[in-house]
């Protein structure tokens, strides 16, 4: 396939040369062959020409939930990964919260398989324990070498200190990276929203701050002792922040995500009790939101995910307390990451973290595969149904004014573009 992508802007702080730069990007058979002013078509070549059109290295997210296998009626892997592609993701990893869950090397490799010949390359995790049940470590050494990037409970904190303090220690041998979801079940109990003025106001029960702090906490203590690779998914507070930055300064090898929606929306939107609001972590207050977006610019916070969670239509549609946490956020990501951070921040925090997963990061250079996030930063559109590619439409993001439409998306020699 030859593809020709016209008078597009370079987003790639990494390449100072091309920076910024209009340039015409020329790709055949998936390598790009030229980057120059302008590039007259070969024949039988694909040209795509749009107004105000940019690109980027493809973007990557280190967080996303299909349903397959167990709940394929919200996500199969296939069109997860399609609307990856059109959410402008073309790496994305795998949370473990199938049934069953993938806690064997048979389980990683069956999500590999389930995902070839796709433009969105998935990168399974798997589970850090037997059946996700935090009793007894998973099959560890045999599932990194089936091709999972991380070991990780969906959801659910490591209660037994020993048993992280174990993976810790063991993962050390094979360079395995350990997931540790930053919420004290015994602090959290059975609260829905986050512990203040508005869940007071509404009569939820709150989840207090403590919960995720205490975790955390005791998680880096464990860290600093045993040493090896911990990556604290999706914090909400800026304590967290605090606690990390601290253990950063010590040396300490800890990296954390954060959601996209925990940087834009806070507590207040939960007013009139509407269950797509209920995520976990809770959204937090305009104090942690302006914590978070800070740790994200000083390095603090590692990586943005989109935590991506489809949902079956029962279990949003009722009342609040009974209704699931989750929300599909890859349609909807670069248009709230671009009104909170703005367009370079945004590109910058979408493109990078593979390292950390040892992946390969793409490079936007003559002779490198094409791996390429194409998108309008500037158009401003209210979030509806007809922009969500996903099975399920539990979004949290629906009627919100956003600003970027991605365009579409090349990688492993395809291309994906958006209606």
């Amino acid at each position: 396939m030859n593809i020709l992508i016209k008078s597009a802007t370079i987003v790639n702080e990494t390449n100072k040369a091309l920076h910024k730069k209009k340039k015409d990007i020329l790709i055949k058979n998936g390598i790009i062959e030229a980057i120059a002013t302008t590039i007259e078509p070969p024949a039988k070549t694909k040209i795509i020409k749009e107004d105000n059109l940019h690109v980027s290295i493809g973007w990557f997210d280190s967080g996303v939930s299909f349903g397959e296998p167990g709940y394929e009626e919200r996500e199969t892997i296939e069109n997860g990964l399609l609307t990856a592609a059109k959410s402008g993701f073309t790496d994305v990893l795998l949370n473990t919260s199938s049934t069953p869950t993938p806690d064997s090397a048979s389980d990683i490799v069956y999500l590999k398989n389930a995902s070839k010949n796709q433009l969105t390359t998935l990168h399974p995790l798997g589970n850090l324990t037997v059946s996700g049940k935090c009793e007894a470590l998973a099959e560890l050494y045999d599932m990194k070498n089936s091709g999972a990037v991380g070991f990780y409970d969906y959801k659910h904190s490591i209660p037994n200190a020993n048993l992280l303090k174990i993976a810790l220690q063991y993962a050390q041998n094979f360079d395995g990276l350990i997931f540790s979801f930053p919420m004290d079940k015994n602090i959290s109990g059975k609260g829905i929203v986050n512990e203040g003025i508005t869940s007071t106001k509404l009569g939820l029960k709150g989840i207090p701050a403590l919960a995720e702090e205490l975790q955390i906490a005791r998680d880096l203590f464990i860290l600093e002792y045993t040493g090896g690779k911990l990556f604290i998914p999706t914090i909400s507070t800026a304590t967290s922040v605090k606690l990390i930055a601290e253990a950063k300064k010590k040396g300490l090898e800890v990296y954390s995500s954060v959601a996209a929606h925990n940087l834009s929306v806070t507590d207040e939107a939960l007013e009139d009790f509407n269950t797509q609001f209920k995520v976990l972590p809770p959204l937090r207050t305009t104090k942690d939101t302006k914590a978070l977006i800070k740790g994200v610019k000083n390095g603090t916070i590692d990586i943005i995910t989109s935590d991506h969670t489809p949902l079956n239509v029962e279990l949003k549609h009722v009342e609040f307390d009974n209704a699931h946490f989750g929300t599909i956020g890859l349609e909807s990501c670069f248009g709230m990451l671009n009104n909170s951070l703005g367009l370079e921040d945004t590109i910058s925090f979408l493109t990078k973290g593979r390292a950390i997963f040892n992946l390969e990061t793409p490079l936007l250079d003559i002779g490198q595969s094409a791996n390429l996030t194409l998108f309008n930063p500037d158009s401003v559109y209210t979030f509806t149904k007809d922009h969500m590619h996903s099975t399920s439409k539990n979004a949290l993001a629906l009627g919100m004014e956003l600003k970027g439409k991605v365009i579409g998306t090349v990688a492993n020699n395809q291309l994906v573009l958006n209606d």
